[in-house]
């Protein structure tokens, strides 16, 4: 079964349920992807420390980070790309 299908599969079943049992799952899957978010950051958080203590990451002022940044929040597949921009910036 292929995962478009296993999607579709999954919506059709989802819709199936009574009103109250579709916004249960709902809020379910929106927590579970708060918590998946959650722990990317603390994951990418940790690699920088560590690349920080390796001597990997200069220390900067938040200023220069949000500036590097472009002033934007970064998502969570730049972090290791703007990691490696920050090495490189030595």
């Amino acid at each position: 079964m292929s995962n478009a299908t296993t999607f579709n599969h999954i919506i059709e079943t989802a819709s199936q349920l009574p009103l109250e049992q579709q916004e249960m799952l709902i809020e379910i899957l929106h927590k579970r992807g708060i918590e998946q978010r959650r722990t990317a950051i603390a994951t990418a958080a940790q690699q920088s420390i560590a690349l920080f203590h390796a001597g990997e990451l200069p220390a900067q002022s938040a200023a220069a980070v949000i500036a590097m940044l472009g002033g934007s929040e970064p998502q969570l597949d730049d972090i290791p790309r703007r990691q490696s921009l920050i090495k490189h910036s030595n």
